[in-house]
């Protein structure tokens, strides 16, 4: 295929903007077409990929972070940050939401910022920090609950709360003040899908371990008698120098042909629908899913180098519920040099071991491995809540 030039490009990019038809049948970015930054747009787009997926590749960047190429103009790449920023906000506000929503089910952040990106990506300016907290509660409506409480005397007292409840997606297009087409609506459920499906495909920076053993070595542990961030940085490097698989519901178990199958039955789309792919790559060996990296090392057993099952005081939970319940977290602009913080965006979770660099259960084809933080949209970091933060001076005491 001939390269495509930078003037036949702007050509392309002019004449979409003046053609009504084919603004209509431009696909999910066509509401970047509105905005002058069209032409950087269309543009970087030819830089990062040459073919017809740069959008993907676009896509990939805001919503799972990596490093675009040198020749990205400034003002695109900028753009890009400024999404990224975005939904930093939106993944806290949702956070919020979901602490008032009652059941298992709760507000999708991809959903949410699916949404955001068809509005807003290519505008000249994006929504204030107070706005996009707004626009997520358009995706909910809210309700006082009063409840009658007796006392112990016999009187009875009443106390109130607010709950959110989740609004079908009709009904939140119809909270815009902005009228949503339904060209708009089909790119958002193309979004919606490309991000959830992209689970296995990453374009940052990551590494993989070299080794294969299946043996826990607990020999460079700091303190084999407590659960400490320090030793947890120690477990999720060890779980990575061995390449570690991934399998949905597994926490750093041996992945035995029955656990296999017990887990494809369990989950028939998250590991049924890869199990030729985990037979062929982690049967045997040790796997994990995100939030099963920390949960194995809380709940092993250092006297017999056992991973048992909601012990040690952690309980079985979540990525999304571990930063719920946390007490120590805050914005991932804000995230100290501590070894062993858990670093969590909505739906996934990883350890940081210093020096810039985070150890992830990243996704069935990948498995654990190394990644720069700089390269991921981590939106938060916090503290294990079932685990003791002790510092480097205080473990050589």
């Amino acid at each position: 295929m001939a390269a495509i030039s930078g003037a036949m490009i702007a050509k392309v990019a002019t004449q979409v903007l003046s053609n009504e038809k084919l603004r209509n049948t431009a696909g999910w970015i066509a509401v970047a077409i509105f905005s002058p930054l069209i032409l950087v747009a269309v543009i970087i787009c030819g830089l990062l990929s040459g073919t017809s997926d740069h959008n993907q590749t676009t896509v990939d960047y805001c919503f799972y972070g990596g490093t675009t190429s040198t020749s990205t103009p400034t003002e695109y790449q900028s753009h890009i940050d400024a999404i990224q920023d975005s939904f930093t906000v939106i993944d806290l506000a949702v956070a919020k939401v979901n602490g008032l929503i009652s059941g298992d089910d709760g507000l999708d952040n991809t959903q949410v910022k699916s949404v955001f990106y068809t509005l807003y990506f290519g505008t000249d300016e994006l929504p204030g920090d107070e706005e996009l907290e707004e626009f997520v509660d358009s995706f909910v409506e809210y309700e006082e609950v009063v409840n009658t409480i007796v006392n112990a005397d016999g009187t009875t007292s009443e106390e109130s709360y607010i709950i959110a409840k989740l609004l079908d997606m009709s009904d939140v297009y119809e909270n815009f003040s902005t009228v949503i087409t339904l060209a708009q609506q089909e790119s958002i459920n193309t979004i919606y899908a490309q991000v959830t499906s992209a689970g296995d495909s990453f374009s940052g920076d990551f590494q993989y371990g070299t080794g294969g053993s299946t043996v826990i070595d607990i020999s460079g542990f700091t303190d084999t008698t407590t659960k400490n961030n320090l030793d947890l940085a120690a477990y999720a490097q060890q779980a990575w120098s061995n390449q570690w698989g991934y399998v949905w519901g597994t926490c750093g178990w041996i992945l035995t042909p029955s656990m296999l199958a017990s887990k494809v039955i369990q989950y028939p789309d998250g590991v049924g629908t890869y199990q030729d792919f985990i037979s062929e790559n982690w049967l045997n060996g040790r796997t994990t899913d995100c939030v099963g990296l920390i949960k194995g090392y809380g709940w092993l057993d250092c006297d017999t180098l056992e991973i048992g099952y909601a012990t040690n005081g952690m309980p079985d939970i979540g990525a999304d519920q571990m930063y719920a319940v946390a007490t120590v977290k805050g914005s991932i602009s804000t995230m100290p040099e501590t070894v062993g913080l858990a670093v969590w965006k909505d739906g996934h979770i990883g350890v940081y071991i210093g020096n810039g660099y985070v150890i992830e259960a990243m996704s069935t084809q990948y498995g654990v491995v190394k990644t720069k933080l700089s390269d991921r949209s981590w939106t938060a970091w916090l503290e294990v809540p079932y685990i003791n933060y002790i510092d480097t001076e205080e473990s050589e005491v």
